[in-house]
């Protein structure tokens, strides 16, 4: 897996199949896909039906007068897998390199168990049960197979996880300096440190300042370097906007909002407190 990591020989076919799947016209779909709503990727969500549909139907497999009712979980797997392939590809098309190579292996193991099912299901229908059978083993092989390369491309590599989630165990409770406010620009964001955590500051024409932890959640792309409108801010990696208000992540793909700090000034020293989690955004303001 390390060896897969590092080969740039995926790298041509992967980075024109990301391009295409990042301009389909998916519209608010693809939050919908990449698992705002839910607060984490909803592809792991999914792919839990299709496989224990599928394990359930290798168990009737192995009993006798169960040929029936294990077509039948074949047929709900491949049915499931579908929109959970549709939600993998989507959060696949905005990973970092070396992950999108680890990505496209698991892709391809969970393509060639789909086909083996496929199969599997053809030859039960026409008969042929034993056929069947072998081809639905060899299935949940392959499909065991990319759901082990997935757990290196989430765990391993981290995919799918929160960046700034480690931001509350790094700040110390409290007030911290970061700087005079008359040395922040106007509109720009910029980065600052609170302790060893780099954050973003934004100061608006009133003097009030916007500061929250720098990291994007979704792929820790630097915000400070970002663009902000309309009181938000746009990751300059994948696009990812948050508010700058209360760090919610308006638009993906980030499922997680960012860490915000709560500010004030004292003789023109901007001063902040990272916001406690009892006054942390809600959906229901986005």
């Amino acid at each position: 897996m390390d060896r897969l990591e590092r080969s740039t020989v995926l790298d041509g076919p992967a980075e024109r199949l990301g391009g295409v799947i990042r301009a389909l016209p998916l519209g608010r779909g693809r939050d919908v896909l990449h698992g705002r709503w839910l607060g984490h990727p909803v592809h792991p969500v999914m792919v839990q039906v299709p496989i224990g549909a599928w394990f359930s139907a290798a168990v009737l497999d192995a009993l006798p007068g169960q040929r029936r009712a294990a077509g039948v979980l074949i047929g709900v797997g491949l049915a499931a897998a579908a929109p959970a392939a549709v939600a993998g590809w989507v959060d696949w098309a905005e990973l970092r390199r070396r992950q999108m190579r680890v990505g496209l292996v698991h892709a391809a193991a969970n393509i060639a168990g789909v086909g083996l099912y496929t199969a599997s299901l053809a030859a039960r229908a026409r008969g042929r049960g034993l056929r069947g059978k072998a081809l639905g083993f060899a299935g949940l092989t392959a499909v065991g197979v990319g759901g082990a390369i997935g757990g290196h491309l989430a765990y391993r590599q981290g995919s799918g996880v929160n960046r700034a989630a480690s931001v509350p165990d790094l700040v110390e409770p409290g007030w911290h300096g970061i700087g005079q406010v008359a040395d922040l620009p106007l509109g720009r964001p910029v980065r600052r440190h609170v302790d060893d955590v780099a954050v973003l500051v934004v100061r608006e024409e009133s003097d009030r300042v916007h500061v929250m932890a720098d990291s994007c959640s979704h792929a820790a792309g630097p915000l400070s370097r970002g663009t902000v409108e309309d009181g938000c801010v746009r990751c300059p990696w994948h696009g990812s906007v948050f508010r700058l208000e209360d760090g919610w992540n308006v638009h993906g793909p980030a499922t997680a909002p960012q860490p915000v700090f709560d500010t004030r000034v004292t003789d023109g020293r901007l001063e902040v407190r990272l916001r406690a989690p009892e006054t942390a955004p809600s959906p229901g303001r986005a």
